[in-house]
């Protein structure tokens, strides 16, 4: 193959995902029926709902740990903070701050327990990660089910089921909806941007930028590069990967309460299930791997993710006269995402290894002819070996 072809089919390779997306996107404006305009302005909105959490995402793979599907219980620590928040009737961006400070001891607690387990478990983060979401759900379900009400007191009994304990299932976030949205907004044409909301996504970025230059940071991606080696250089590999869970979901904490308090209500026992899901999708959509990602990565993907989102229903809707088509299209295309890029992952890890494997052979060849020297061995002047001379004088 060319060095040209190869080139191409690399970049189509490694891009292959956003390629597909960008496509079904903009094949299905059209049969949505949808302008433009209202197309950018959900995008927008659904940019400052949803980066932060996916932001939430890239440290643990800088630290070779892969998707963190646990972020799901930085998740429910944020619920948590939101549901005091209501029951103490602490209203807007007040409320919002009371949410994460209550959830932070939480995700902090959660991010340690959960880098415990995947230190147990390395090599197989994601999938251990997304099984202890499971587990961490019943300890919380049980948590807002039964506790609250009965043994952890709750003074605001208009958020508490008939039987006087454990929560609705539905909260009304009125309090604190959109409080941080609203706090400053530009409209630019007929476009209307959450400015503040914008303010701390970047100033998240930019904490990430820094972060990556620190000793703590050089270490993550050491570890993520070879723990053997990091190890050998005297890095603390366990306590670095610890600290990127940890510092993970604290952000998924943050994320979620952003996210919920643009959305204005709480499903308070399902609102987690999906958080890790969409975020591994629209990082992976914006062209991640588990293995590399970055800042651009998180807004190409939630952009690519969420335009599909906002035209596939209205689409399928026209096109075959049912919009839960599209909604069957949608979980079908955040699954297929996911595997789609954990099949490239795992058919590009081979391909190294068999590279690598093909080098070696290669290497072991080449020094079996030679002699200790670099000499031909076992061979006359011009290389032949003893039989063959042997052969040649007989």
């Amino acid at each position: 193959m060319s060095p040209k072809k190869k080139s191409v089919s690399t970049w189509f390779s490694e891009y292959a995902v956003v390629i597909i997306f960008l496509a079904i996107t903009v094949a299905a404006i059209s049969p949505s029926k949808l302008s433009i305009n209202y197309i950018i302005q959900e995008v927008i909105t659904r940019l400052g709902r949803n980066s932060f959490l996916v932001i939430a995402l890239l440290l643990p793979i800088y630290a070779g740990m892969g998707i963190n599907f646990a972020m799901a219980l930085g998740a429910m620590a944020g619920q948590i903070g939101l549901i005091f928040a209501v029951d103490w009737s602490v209203a807007g961006w007040q409320g919002l701050v009371f949410a994460f400070l209550v959830g932070l001891p939480i995700a902090i607690l959660l991010g340690w327990v959960s880098g415990k387990v995947m230190n147990r478990a390395k090599g197989r983060e994601m999938v251990t990660g997304y099984i202890l979401a499971f587990f961490i759900n019943g300890i919380y379900q049980f948590f807002v089910l039964y506790l609250m009400g009965s043994v952890i007191p709750i003074r605001n009994a208009a958020i508490l089921l008939s039987r006087g304990y454990g929560i609705r299932n539905t909260l009304n976030l009125e309090s604190v909806r959109q409080s941080l949205d609203t706090i400053l907004k530009v409209n630019i044409g007929p476009f209307s941007v959450p400015v503040v909301t914008f303010i701390v996504i970047a100033l998240l970025c930019v904490f990430i930028v820094w972060f990556r230059k620190t000793k703590l940071g050089q270490d993550m991606r050491a570890v993520g590069q070879d723990m053997t080696v990091a190890d050998a250089a005297g890095i603390p590999v366990e306590k670095t990967r610890i600290v990127a869970i940890i510092i993970s979901t604290v952000l998924a904490c943050a994320g979620q309460i952003i996210f919920l308090q643009n959305m204005g209500n709480l499903a308070t026992y399902n609102a987690h299930d999906q958080t890790s899901f969409f975020a591994a999708a629209a990082i992976l959509v914006g062209g991640a791997s588990v293995t590399h990602a970055s800042i651009p990565n998180v807004f190409i993907g939630v952009v690519l993710l969420h335009a599909m989102f906002i035209v596939s229903p209205l689409a399928g809707q026209n096109l075959f006269g049912s919009a839960m088509i599209g909604e069957y299209f949608r979980q079908f295309i955040g699954y297929g995402v996911i595997a789609i890029s954990l099949v490239l992952y795992a058919w590009k890890t081979r391909k190294a290894a068999d590279n690598a494997r093909s080098g070696l052979r290669g290497g072991a060849s080449a020094n079996g002819s030679l002699g200790a020297n670099g000499k031909p061995a076992l061979g006359d002047k011009n290389g032949k070996s003893n039989g063959e001379s042997k052969g040649g004088r007989a």
